[in-house]
């Protein structure tokens, strides 16, 4: 029986097993014997989240626009169909060939979430891959690599991966299988492949870095060898408004996540948040022309059939023809019945023409981020957002025919105090009482006020790498004050579990010591370590107590702006001094303005040889 028999023959017995057959339109078939390097492009978490994943899509078209390689899609089994692969002898495939990645030139990871790195290692295993790398052949073929936000610390996942890929994809992916190609047909080994790729602008190869600790379980030193570079540079497209993007999408047979088009309007934000890893590590900001943005909107449309399309962007409003732009798309998606989509939006440029383009094509609540409670600590984070802005976008999204609101906050945040968690709960009261105030609300309708309430995070590549992490039991204190701090019905309250929180401060701040943790934690029965059901933080502190490693040293402690941090030798074109500066005036509570009316030093623009804007 081949594979494929053995897949269909068990198909019925799972959950969703169009996940597991492939076979969707836009999916991409070659012929093996004409294809000279396969890419798996595989991501850690089911196909209905993955497949959602616009980066996923972009670098797939990409990759088989080469006609000598062939990218497949490969995902995360649920676990019902993990079993019967594990009890049929079935390994990890792609969903194309349906052949196992093992046999696959590269076996590439996109890193989005620390909290999928166990989901890895249990991949590597379904696949047959040896998942140390020290323990895979010295042969040139299984070169497991990772892109994504995490590996900006790629420190928690060295000991299993090859080769690290920094920054955006787009031109360094294919300089990377043209070497492996090149590499290929001179027989090079495993060994001389790693030390060319580790030549190339934003390739990190770990295994050529060594660390040593000092006493204190601070790092002491790192060491370089093989002559890969001292410091390793992300890989940025300066041209965003030409970058590839593609005019197919592969279209699931099943509901996924965001089951819609994504057209991506901007990369990089200029807003400067000091607890916001995606605006930094994103920067430069680039965005494309709406015309650009018009075209691949309408040729994705018009191709795949969708019927929704969503803008993609840290901040979409942040686009500096936000107004034509939408025009031009509403235009089109309107004649066409084409729903279209926008992300959260900024309270600071949120208008009555922009409310009136929004409620052409969205009719649910809107959603807008205050983070903090307070003036004073939105000031601290940088959110350059006042009260009256934020009670003046609720107005005009009232007087519109608005009746819900829903705000994201973050607690536990850098001097952060009681006050604040309470201001939380009094700014959403007058919110509520703001509404009933206005004559011409909508009627007949109850308000609602939603307050979601996330955990604050330290992140690297922030002004606030260097903070602390509340505890468990602060958190929850202060979980609690909020609530008893809510004097309405109509004010609805959710936050994020504490013990999930912290492993994710863990693994983001983390060094090389986390890698046996992370690898124990696995072998106990951890993976899809995002999922409630199946979270088990007691078994990963069981495996923290194992290895010998104090989780609260990552995510409990002040980092000294002088030690030598675990990504201190990435460089992701932002300075180390730019961070330490912006901490301590967050300590000030003293803002910095965005990059369009001040250019605050970090550092972009002398990577990129450029100004970041031009200035009248």
């Amino acid at each position: 029986m081949n594979l494929k028999e053995k897949i269909e023959k068990h198909l019925l017995e799972v959950q969703k097993p169009s996940r597991y057959i492939g076979g969707e339109v836009g999916s991409v078939i070659k012929d093996k014997s004409k294809v000279d390097v396969r890419f798996a492009f595989c991501f850690p978490d089911t196909y209905d989240i993955g497949m959602s994943h616009i980066g996923m899509k972009i670098l797939y078209s990409l990759t088989n626009e080469r006609e000598n390689y062939w990218c497949e899609r490969c995902f995360a089994p649920g676990t019902d169909f993990e079993e019967i692969m594990r009890k049929n002898d079935i390994p990890l495939y792609a969903l194309e060939s349906l052949d196992p990645i093992k046999e696959f030139d590269f076996i590439g990871f996109t890193m989005q979430y620390e909290l999928s790195y166990t989901t890895v290692l249990n991949m590597l295993d379904l696949a047959g891959i040896p998942i140390f790398a020290k323990d895979r052949t010295d042969e040139l073929t299984q070169i497991v690599v990772a892109g994504g936000p995490c590996v900006c610390n790629p420190e928690p996942l060295a000991d299993f991966f090859d080769i690290f890929i920094l920054g955006e994809g787009e031109e360094v992916n294919l300089e990377l299988m043209d070497l492996y190609l090149d590499m290929k047909r001179q027989g090079a080994s495993r060994l001389d492949f790693l030390r060319r790729a580790a030549r190339i602008e934003g390739i990190y190869v770990p295994q050529f870095y060594e660390f040593s600790y000092k006493s204190d379980g601070t790092i002491e030193k790192m060491t370089v060898r093989e002559n890969a570079p001292a410091t390793v540079k992300k890989r940025i497209i300066k041209d965003f408004d030409k970058v590839y993007y593609p005019e197919n999408f592969v279209v699931p047979f099943t509901e996924i996540v965001h089951d819609r088009v994504s057209v991506e309007v901007l990369r990089g934000c200029i807003r400067g948040c000091r607890f916001c890893q995606a605006g930094f590590i994103y920067r430069p900001f680039r965005e494309k022309k709406p015309d650009t943005i018009y075209n691949e909107t309408k040729c994705l449309c018009e191709n795949t059939g969708y019927d929704e399309v969503s803008l993609a962007s840290l901040s979409t409003s942040d686009h500096s023809e936000i107004d034509g732009m939408l025009t031009k798309l509403i235009d089109y998606t309107a004649g066409e019945r084409i729903n279209l989509s926008l992300p959260s939006l900024r309270v600071d440029n949120f208008s009555e023409s922009l409310l009136e383009k929004i409620k052409k094509v969205r009719k649910s609540g809107l959603t807008f981020a205050a983070e903090g409670g307070t003036q004073r600590l939105r000031d601290v984070i940088n959110k350059n957002v006042s009260e009256e802005e934020i009670m003046n976008t609720c107005r005009i999204a009232f007087q519109g025919g608005y009746s819900s609101v829903k705000l994201y906050f973050m607690m536990g945040l850098p001097t952060e105090t009681d006050d604040d968690i309470i201001g939380i709960a009094e700014l959403a009261q007058r919110i509520l009482d703001l509404f009933y105030s206005i004559e011409d609300r909508p009627k007949g309708r109850s308000p609602q006020i939603s307050v979601s309430c996330a955990t604050f995070v330290p992140k690297p590549f922030t002004p606030f790498q260097f903070e602390p992490q509340d505890t468990r039991e602060e958190i929850e204190r202060k979980q609690k004050l909020l609530l008893d701090s809510v004097k309405s019905k109509k004010i609805r309250v959710s936050y994020h579990d504490p013990d999930v929180s912290q492993l994710e401060a863990v693994l983001a701040k983390g060094d090389r010591r986390l890698c046996s943790v992370i690898y124990s934690a696995w072998k106990k029965g951890c993976k899809f370590d995002s999922w409630s059901e199946h979270f088990k933080f007691g078994t990963w502190l069981e495996a923290f107590e194992e290895c010998g490693v104090d989780p609260a040293f990552y995510a409990n402690r002040r980092l000294a702006f002088d030690e030598i941090l675990p990504w201190d030798h990435l460089d992701y074109l932002v300075s180390k001094e730019f961070f330490i500066r912006e901490n301590k005036t967050a300590h000030k509570s003293v803002t910095t303005p965005n990059c369009r009316l001040r250019c605050s030093g970090c550092g972009v623009n002398k990577a990129v040889g450029r100004e970041c804007f031009c200035y009248d």
